[in-house]
């Protein structure tokens, strides 16, 4: 540690990691600064009615806010939605509020009923399969004679 050069290197280290370290936590809360980039080209990031694709928002927002801030996004446009016009066939005017209901007179001449109609689904197993023929006379295997086993021979035993 005698030589200036490593002291002066450990020193600048000690100040780089010092000087990195400190905003960390600041930089790690919600309420840092967050740059919008979409998922898919040509689909806009609509937040309050801004499109805040490739801006800056800064604030608290998210599911992990605490309170409802509302974030502030800098470099955004308004999104300027389409006039949409109304089209009324009937009377090409805008209908009354509320409910207009005609009650059809008692004597009127009623429509001809409609045809009957039916459908109906069914489910079944399948039909059992024949079960296989018994035989008189059960299959016997012969087995060999038992024979005593051999002596093992000396020596260490296997490893199983």
């Amino acid at each position: 540690m005698s030589d200036p050069v490593t002291f002066r290197r450990l020193a600048q280290a000690l100040v780089l990691l010092a000087a990195t370290a400190a905003p960390a936590p600041v930089l790690a809360e919600s309420g840092g600064r967050a740059i919008v980039i979409p998922g898919r080209p040509g689909v806009p990031i609509i937040i309050n009615g801004r499109d805040a694709s490739y801006a800056m928002i800064e604030g608290d927002w998210g599911l992990e806010r605490g309170t409802h801030m509302q974030p502030t996004i800098y470099g955004s446009r308004p999104v300027v939605y389409p006039e949409v016009g109304h089209y009324y066939p009937g009377s090409n005017r805008l209908p009354g509020y509320g409910r207009l209901e005609i009650e059809p007179p008692a004597d009127r001449k009623l429509p001809k009923p409609a045809e009957s109609f039916h459908q109906s689904w069914e489910v079944e197993s399948r039909p059992p399969q024949p079960a296989p023929p018994m035989t008189i006379d059960p299959q016997v295997i012969v087995a060999p004679p038992y024979e005593e086993p051999l002596p093992r021979p000396p020596g260490p035993r296997p490893y199983r």
